[in-house]
């Protein structure tokens, strides 16, 4: 297979992993940069990520067009998406979801640290973004590249960013390595509110961060990643 064929496949396999992993449910989308062509991405058309296809995978411009919509219905939220990638060209995959654990920290305002070193690529704190404060009362989605672009402030630099009342977005320099931070986000997400049940948490310091961050290497997520794919029933690709 051809590298963008590769790729394609591996979208479709995160679809199905972010799901086996309860990471996303009937809602929630998964995407990754062109590498032939840094201006457009590829994402399903609107379906839930476990039922994603390869015929599912779909060419948007940054703006959220389909290049070649073939009568199938693109996410409302693509938006995200684009944004991130206008933004950030560092960012080759953008991941959004609504995990449970994550949701009672974007709406309480307490700040999502990482508590443990396998947590640590979600960075040493994690912005919470409010649509509510530039475009007053909505639906919460994410409907609009003005949206996305107020969004994408929030992410900042960072690899992840809460939404309130919603859910979160997560990006990341490759498509599996921004699987591994979703996954161990929600994770986090969770044992945070454990141990702060417990008493006083000491959290990763910011230097211990930067080291997490310098030691999670594509072998370590590989090995994340083949485990996976087990579980979702997909084959693994090295």
């Amino acid at each position: 297979m051809s590298k963008l064929s590769d790729l394609i496949e591996d979208l479709v396999t995160a679809n199905r992993i972010l799901a086996t992993q309860n990471i996303v449910d009937s809602f929630g989308h998964v995407s990754i940069r062109n590498p032939d062509n840094p201006k457009t991405y590829f994402l399903s058309r609107s379906r839930a990520p476990e039922r994603v296809e390869t015929a599912d995978i779909m060419e948007f411009t940054l703006e959220g067009d389909p290049v070649d919509a073939k009568g199938r219905k693109p996410y409302l939220e693509r938006f995200i998406h684009g944004a991130a990638y206008e933004k950030r060209p560092d960012v080759l995959s953008v991941i959004h979801n609504h995990s449970p654990g994550v949701i009672p920290f974007g709406v309480t305002g307490r700040k999502m640290r990482p508590i443990m070193h396998m947590c640590g690529t979600i960075g040493d704190e994690v912005p919470i973004w409010d649509q509510h404060k530039k475009f007053g009362d909505t639906d919460l989605l994410v409907t609009s590249m003005a949206m996305g672009r107020d969004l994408v402030k929030t992410l900042s630099k960072g690899r992840t960013a809460l939404m309130r009342g919603h859910g979160c977005v997560v990006a990341g320099p490759d498509l599996r390595a921004t699987v591994y931070t979703a996954i161990y986000l929600e994770l986090n997400a969770k044992l945070q509110m454990q141990a702060e049940a417990m008493g006083k948490v000491k959290f990763l310091t910011k230097g211990e961060v930067k080291k997490v961050a310098g030691t999670t290497t594509p072998a370590n997520v590989n090995r994340a990643w083949e485990n996976w794919c087990r579980k979702a029933d997909r084959p693994y690709r090295e």
